[in-house]
C-alpha cells in the first residue's frame, strides 16, 4: 500500500535540495532588472495609450462624415 504522506515529504525534501543548487540572482541585479521591467512596462503603456487616443480619434472622424 503506497503511504501519501512519505510522498509529499520526499517531494518537499527533493524540493529543498533542488532550490540549493539555484544560483540566486544578486540584490543590485534585481533592482536592475525590476528597473527595467517597469521602464518598458510604461513605454509599452504610453505607446498603447497613444494608439488607442489615434484609433479613437480616427474612428470619431469617421463616423462624424457618415452622419
Amino acid at each position: 500500500m503506497v503511504n501519501p504522506a512519505k510522498h509529499v515529504v520526499n517531494y518537499f525534501r527533493e524540493s529543498k535540495e533542488e532550490l540549493e543548487k539555484v544560483t540566486w540572482p544578486t540584490r543590485q541585479a534585481t533592482i536592475r532588472y525590476s528597473i527595467i521591467v517597469v521602464g518598458v512596462a510604461v513605454l509599452m503603456g504610453a505607446f498603447f495609450a497613444g494608439l488607442d487616443s489615434a484609433l479613437n480619434l480616427g474612428l470619431e472622424k469617421l463616423i462624424g462624415l457618415t452622419t
